[in-house]
């Protein structure tokens, strides 16, 4: 499922973040991030799912 997600944070950076942790601020922080230039969308969508993917995500 994680490489799944990478995909579509590749393709749509909003919908890989929304995946991993829903509606919430990482979600908004990757619209806005996506509208100013994909890559820093890109960026910060595969950051979320690299921390919410480790080994105890629910610690984080």
């Amino acid at each position: 499922m994680t490489i799944l997600r990478i995909l579509f944070a590749i393709i749509l950076p909003p919908l890989g973040v929304f995946l991993t942790v829903g509606l919430g601020k990482h979600f908004w922080i990757n619209i806005v991030l996506t509208l100013l230039g994909f890559l820093p969308g890109i960026i910060h969508a595969i950051w979320i799912i690299a921390k919410r993917s480790g080994p105890n995500p629910e610690l984080r």
